[in-house]
């Protein structure tokens, strides 16, 4: 029997398969993440990239990520504080803001478990919430027609700061650069807008140039005024493997390729069922979250095949818009009908995206959710891999071809890179 161990949640799920099967693993090159990650964040911001610190800078805005990813704060932030303190910027001066998009805003004990106490110590550390009007201003419109809404405290900061990970995001094409304060930081009205160009072809994973959907994210963040980036490059255990600092375009256009090294592996072909976890947690914190992972499976299964997404998804759904939208679909059809027929909406734009994926492939979610909330997804669910590895193998009949993706959202294959 050949053995089968990835990640769920904070923990991992396993099974045996039959020798009869051929297995391969699909993960992203074994890249060591760096012995002093301190000295690599230090690095990056005494090199920036394309960018003079200015002068007459009062107050200063940073845009951090919020539980839903696995930016490694404990070693960004202090050190990107000492380095504002060094250009004359005191600590009172500098506000934390958690750039939570359309997720519901953080509570106080969430953002002490996700801060630093270290640096909730010396700075306000504040949560964005995408519908209160009060913290929200306008300030334009992009050439796409998006209207621009922006966190007041961000808008009004002299100079503006977005911290993340770059890595390949399932329609953004990368997230980094102003992502994190030109989605995390704006009003509804703009996400939703830009969100709706995830049914453009280019609107893909990995495509960063030409990409309309991120192309108008660019163009956010210039509007919004995004002045500097901070941020990392992560292997498959979380662990910083680069940083870079600097004007934002810059430094994706230096940390794309980066990225790419450490996630891109050797074309194995296409698998008759694959395997996927999101990476365990934060990754599958939610479905919202993992389902990108679904994304990432099918750049290596043939049609017809069936995908198994392993998550956790210990907070559900993860967006109730999403869930209020599927309860009364039966088909894909019915969910593309369903979508063209209403204004666009963040929640079930979620929907869309699963249609698209349980139109072509057989899908398995193993996960705490309850089973019938899953079903409304048209979703087959399953309490354990065991489980749901006996149904997909029952289901496929004979020899099967099998991909693991332990690290789905971090993994892109050769073939799948060539969209570049």
């Amino acid at each position: 029997m050949q053995q089968i161990t990835i990640p769920f949640g904070s923990g991992t799920q396993s099974c045996s398969i039959s020798d009869e099967h051929s297995i391969e693993w699909i993960v992203p090159p074994e890249i060591p993440g760096s012995e002093n990650p301190l000295k690599v964040i230090e690095k990056a911001l005494s090199h920036p990239l394309d960018f003079q610190f200015p002068s007459g800078i009062d107050h200063v805005a940073i845009a951090v990520n919020d539980k839903t990813r696995p930016v490694p704060h404990h070693h960004i932030l202090p050190p990107l504080l000492d380095w504002l303190n060094q250009h004359h910027i005191p600590d009172e001066k500098i506000t934390l803001l958690i750039a939570t998009g359309t997720h519901l805003p953080m509570k106080q004990e969430e953002i002490r478990s996700l801060i630093p106490l270290e640096v909730l110590e010396r700075v306000n550390c504040i949560s964005h919430d995408c519908d209160n009007a009060e913290q929200l201003v306008f300030i334009g419109v992009t050439s796409r027609g998006t209207p621009v809404w922006v966190n007041q405290k961000f808008a009004q900061a002299d100079l503006k700061i977005c911290t993340g990970d770059i890595e390949p995001h399932h329609f953004a094409g990368f997230s980094g650069g102003v992502k994190t304060a030109a989605i995390g930081l704006a009003g509804r009205k703009t996400v939703n807008r830009n969100h709706a160009w995830i049914t453009d072809p280019k609107a893909w994973i990995g495509i960063y140039e030409g990409n309309p959907l991120r192309e108008d994210i660019e163009e956010i963040g210039s509007l919004m005024g995004v002045d500097f980036v901070l941020n990392t490059i992560l292997n498959e255990k979380k662990e910083i493997v680069h940083a870079l600092a600097g004007h934002p375009r810059q430094v994706m256009k230096t940390g794309i390729p980066l990225a790419l090294k450490i996630c891109t592996t050797e074309d194995k072909g296409l698998f008759d069922l694959v395997i996927a976890s999101a990476g365990g947690y934060p990754k599958d914190i939610n479905f919202y979250q993992a389902q990108k992972a679904l994304t990432h499976a099918t750049t290596i299964i043939r049609k017809g095949g069936t995908i198994i997404l392993v998550a956790e998804c210990r907070e559900g759904s993860g967006n109730q818009a999403f869930e209020e939208f599927m309860k009364d679909v039966s088909t894909p059809d019915e969910v593309f009908a369903k979508f063209a027929q209403q204004p666009f909406r963040v929640g079930p734009h979620k929907g869309y995206q699963v249609a698209r994926i349980v139109r072509d492939y057989h899908v398995y979610l193993v996960s705490t959710i309850s089973p019938e909330i899953v079903r409304n997804w048209l979703i087959q669910p399953c309490d354990t891999l065991k489980n749901a590895v006996n149904l997909a193998l029952a289901d496929i009949k004979g020899i099967v071809r099998i991909g693991v993706m332990p690290y789905a959202t971090t993994t892109l294959t050769v073939s799948s890179s060539n969209i570049f």
